[in-house]
């Protein structure tokens, strides 16, 4: 194993660092008020997340399996980080998130990146959902200009509160006891804001319309509250209703967190929950990314890399962090191809800290509301759920238990409940259709499964890949090296599936990204021999319509005589 910046720098040349600076400088700069709204969504300083943003940015770019991986504080981390910093303070919010670090890179030092794919698409898709509501409906006290007051303990369900609750449910409860006193020039600002930015998305691709609205509603504040006296909630008034706060324009100085026995104990569960979503988030954005650009990212080596994030960041004033889509995707979009672009990335926060750093004061704090709804919107993954309601119902309820644990009781809870549903449904399903193997017609049902065949006359152009077993979450690496071992020759893949039986939500996701993966070589998919099962699942997601029906054939035969009329046109 060995950083992807090392790989990168060979054959590096003036064309390839002018187009990873453009990239940087982009992405630097829309990192700027994600930065800090995370950090303020985290129930921390917003200081914070601009020094997260540049030591673990530069980190992940430096040291990561990824060649255009950006990394920073991000919506995923803002629940646990609130619950943290709300019981231990920042101080146990630091002890954790090195405990973390350290354990992700024992993860990666041990080869156990490829772990990771083993939980289930339908688990990803539902606490990424139950992040992005818990997300959004932290912003709703700023988007409304809500002044809850706590002046005296406010009694929430049985329990008394000094200050906003971190959990889902007395957070609205919070929020509706205090809607007599909204803002409603706080809520325009906030609605024109969020308005802006999903028009702006439409026309304008290259540039987030994140980073424009903050400056123009900075602007239009400071010029509403000097001409009509208008006023609304800034960074500046952020800290606990201090008169003005001012982001340093400096990095702290590297203080060690506390390691006594008794606090490790403590917070080792909360260690392990934010490595496991590091881990989780990291490298399903590298996956994304690998997607983008054609490549194939070193998953131990980008573990490794995000511990020793981890580690620093938290040694320098910062909160935990991970590999982010958005920013990596911005970065690609921008033409950044190398870590270079990362890391240049850090270094235009650094310097916009040093020299600009002040002026962030003034960002009112509805503008930022609008700007993580927006975020919370995108990461929901809408079109993954609408997809994964088409299919089968246990995985709906993998789904659906996962999602509202995250919201109402805890992230990694979820997880932990939803590996243990996925796990039961899987084992049930197998069992079901163990059954039954021995009734070929059952198995069938009126599909004909693939016979053997001897003395296969395969074309040139043509690779033929054979799948033992069922497809499911655990089995989708083989998606990965079929479209891997495809060659540019290749035009035709015939994916042989008389072998598989059944057929998951996980699947269906791997066939996704085998198809695009093809889409891009010029290579068509061709599948033989599928069961009953597999195709009315392939029916009833709509996979059947992206493949082509034409390419779904019952027996290698068919396949085959596909295949030779495709190499031919």
């Amino acid at each position: 194993m060995k950083p992807e910046l090392i790989n990168s720098l060979k054959g590096y040349n003036a064309k390839s660092f002018a187009s990873d600076f453009i990239a940087g400088l982009i992405v630097g700069i829309v990192a700027l008020p994600l930065a800090i709204a995370f950090a303020i969504a985290s129930g921390v300083n917003p200081a914070a997340g601009l020094f997260t943003a540049i030591i673990a940015g530069f980190c992940i770019s430096a040291f990561g399996g990824s060649r255009v991986q950006i990394g920073g504080p991000t919506g995923a981390f803002a629940v646990i980080v609130y619950g943290v910093v709300a019981q231990y303070g920042m101080a146990g919010l630091a002890t954790a998130t090195v405990m973390a670090g350290i354990l992700l890179i024992l993860l990666g030092a041990f080869k156990m990146g490829g772990l990771v794919k083993f939980i289930p698409y339908t688990i990803v898709t539902g606490f990424t959902a139950g992040i992005a509501v818990t997300i959004a409906a932290g912003q709703l006290g700023d988007f409304f200009g809500l002044r809850p007051d706590f002046s005296t303990p406010m009694l929430i369900l049985g329990e008394e509160y000094t200050k906003m609750p971190g959990d889902f449910l007395p957070k609205m409860i919070a929020y509706v006891r205090s809607a007599a006193s909204v803002n409603w020039y706080s809520f325009t600002m906030a609605a024109v804001c969020l308005a802006f930015i999903f028009i702006w998305a439409k026309f304008i691709k290259k540039i987030p319309g994140s980073f424009v609205v903050i400056i123009l509603a900075t602007v239009v504040s400071i010029v509403l509250e000097k001409t009509c006296g208008l006023t609304t909630d800034t960074i500046g008034k952020f800290a606990d209703g201090a008169e003005h706060y001012v982001i340093p324009s400096t990095l702290p100085k590297p203080v060690l967190p506390d390691f006594s026995i008794s606090t490790i104990t403590t917070l080792f569960p909360t260690a392990v929950s934010i490595a496991v979503l590091a881990a989780i988030e990291s490298l399903l954005s590298a996956v994304v990314a690998d997607g983008m650009i054609g490549a194939k990212h070193d998953s131990n080596m980008e573990l490794i890399a995000q511990g020793v994030a981890n580690i620093a960041s938290p040694v320098f004033g910062g909160i935990p962090a991970t590999g982010a889509i958005a920013r990596t995707a911005t970065n690609i979009k921008n033409g950044g191809r190398t870590p270079v672009a990362g890391i240049i990335h850090a270094l235009t926060l650094l310097l916009i800290l040093l020299f600009a750093g002040k002026y962030a004061a003034y960002i009112p704090m509805a503008a930022l509301a609008a700007v993580l709804i927006n975020v919370a919107w995108n990461m929901a993954g809408f079109p993954a759920i609408r997809a994964l309601l088409k299919g089968q119902k246990s995985d709906i309820c993998v789904f659906l238990v996962t999602f509202l644990i995250t919201v109402f009781i805890d992230l990694t809870v979820a997880i932990e409940v939803g590996l243990g549903f996925a796990a039961f449904f899987f084992i049930k399903k197998m069992i079901d259709l163990s059954e039954v193997q021995n009734e070929r017609e059952v198995l069938t049902g009126g599909i004909k499964a693939d016979q053997p065949a001897e003395n296969l006359d395969i074309p040139d152009g043509c690779f033929v890949y054979e799948i033992e077993g069922p497809l499911f979450f655990g089995t989708v690496r083989k998606f990965e090296l079929a479209t891997e071992r495809a060659q540019t020759e290749c035009k035709v893949l015939v994916l042989r599936m008389r072998n598989t039986i059944y057929l998951d939500a996980g699947g269906i996701r791997a066939l996704e990204q085998a198809k695009a993966a093809c889409d891009r070589k010029g290579i068509t998919i061709v599948i033989s021999g599928i069961h009953t099962q597999p195709y009315l699942l392939l029916e009833k997601t709509g996979m059947a319509d992206v493949l082509g029906r034409e390419n779904i054939h019952d027996n290698i035969s068919g396949a085959l005589e596909r295949a030779r009329a495709l190499i031919a046109n």
